[in-house]
């Protein structure tokens, strides 16, 4: 396979480890997909059954590190201990690559548990610059970030998400993990084309792609991870693909209404149909009823 421009594989087809798939994956040997990504803060300091498992795994697929608390883009000092924690995680399971997101996830020591949305500034933009440098020289690696969906926007901005994204690529050299549900997330919340986001970035950089369901409530889409990729998500992701070479590394993330493992697969593979030039039809958007609750999250408390 042809290596990125990172020097790292492209992967092929994978999903995200979860708890709930434990069983199946210790008691079957064909699990029919080519990597995992697993969370990292999920095996932080874990060196249980969860630890015992991911050994197994590690053995004979590929593993990918996504975290959701490296708080790259809080004015907070960055969090020496937990990078510490990272770091030789990194060194004990040998995964592909690290990926966290270009967020910030809290303030004055307090974790928000949320991936909450940066001012699109030259400030900001400085700010960011220097800390992905600083983890990148610390992990003795590339870091590799996400799109995050986004509810609000600063009325400070001064940049597209989009090119903003190409600034940090640019000065830093890092990777974009392209979440292609949170373009059409944001795009359809703030109002914008989500194929311009997607024609505008560095699409050499661009190291893995995540799909997922979001869920419409009201008049806003929430990224929930709760359903199957939206017709429209999957036109999204054909044209990110075919920009990016057609070799992208593709994750499927579903933390909550989690299916057993057989269908995760089933709908993983939709994403190989669409790189064969079928879209999937029934990918319809999912509306929450009023008493429903939304929430999802890949941490395991």
């Amino acid at each position: 396979m042809t290596k990125n421009m990172l020097n790292l594989e492209p992967l092929g087809f994978g999903v995200g480890l979860r708890t709930q798939h434990f069983p199946y994956l210790m008691n079957e040997d064909d699990w029919a997909l080519d990597w995992f990504e697993v969370i990292s803060e999920n095996f932080i300091d874990n060196y249980g059954y969860a630890r015992h498992v991911l050994e197994k795994i590690r053995a004979k697929k590929p593993i990918v590190m996504h975290g959701v608390s490296m708080n790259i883009g809080s004015t907070d000092p960055l969090n020496l201990s937990y990078l510490e924690k990272l770091k030789i995680l990194a060194h004990e399971i040998e995964p592909e690559w690290v990926s966290d997101h270009l967020c910030w996830t809290g303030a004055m020591g307090v974790n928000s548990h949320d991936l909450l949305p940066m001012p699109l500034t030259a400030e900001s933009l400085q700010h960011v610059v220097s800390r992905i440098h600083y983890v990148q020289d610390f992990l003795q690696r590339p870091l590799i970030l996400e799109n995050p969906s986004s509810y609000l926007e600063f009325e400070q901005n001064t940049f597209t998400e989009w090119d903003f994204l190409s600034a940090i690529v640019s000065q830093t050299g890092c990777g974009l993990l392209l979440d292609v549900n949170n373009v059409y997330v944001s795009s359809y919340n703030h109002g914008y084309d989500p194929e311009t986001f997607i024609k505008n970035l560095p699409h050499k950089h661009i190291v893995q792609m995540h799909l997922a369901g979001p869920t419409l409530m009201g008049d806003c889409l929430i990224d929930t991870h709760d359903s199957p990729v939206p017709e429209k998500v999957w036109h999204l992701y054909q044209l990110a693909q075919s920009l990016a070479g057609n070799n992208v590394a593709t994750l499927l993330e579903w933390d909550a209404n989690i299916p057993d493992f057989p269908t995760l697969i089933t709908e993983l593979n939709k994403a190989r149909s669409v790189l064969a030039g079928v879209i999937p039809s029934n990918g319809e958007l999912y509306s929450a009823t009023d008493n429903a609750m939304v929430l999802s999250t890949p941490i395991v408390r």
